[in-house]
């Protein structure tokens, strides 16, 4: 099941960016924990993988740097939070949690049941927080408000 985002066409193209200190190790974790696979390469900067509805490249950031010159903060592969985090919405909730701790990933909570579905958050091994979903019922329309 495929959640309905707005209606219509799409306007903007989305890519999702993650930095990774160990591209090798970064690349292993995504084919094996969500069936990604690699489509181009970047010398050794980076990747692109597909197999998800947005492109994921994994971007080679040495630790300790700043993303930006306005950052107060630095780059730790340690397990950090930040508000932003991707959802895998897969049919099989604890085979793809098992096949992510298998591949590295670390499951924070059991795994958690509401009316749009269930979800196990996790933390991939550059500590970026990741969840994977499987959606019952209707999924999110087991809770969305239509506007008027």
């Amino acid at each position: 099941m495929r959640a309905e985002i707005g209606a219509g066409k799409p306007t903007l193209d989305v890519l999702i960016n993650i930095d990774v200190d160990d591209l090798a190790r970064a690349i292993a974790f995504y084919e094996q924990a969500a069936g990604l696979r690699v489509s181009r390469r970047f010398g050794s900067f980076g990747v692109e993988m597909v197999g998800a509805s947005s492109p994921v490249y994994l971007l080679v950031k040495p630790g300790g740097t700043k993303p930006s010159t306005a950052a107060g903060d630095l780059r730790r592969y340690s397990r950090h939070w930040t508000p932003v985090h991707l959802d895998f919405v897969v049919p099989d909730i604890e085979a793809a949690v098992n096949k992510a701790e298998i591949a590295g990933a670390i499951r924070e909570d059991a795994i958690a049941t509401h009316s749009w579905g269930r979800i196990a958050h996790m933390a991939d091994p550059f500590g970026h927080g990741i969840c994977f979903i499987q959606f019952l019922g209707r999924g999110y329309d087991e809770i969305a408000d239509r506007p008027e």
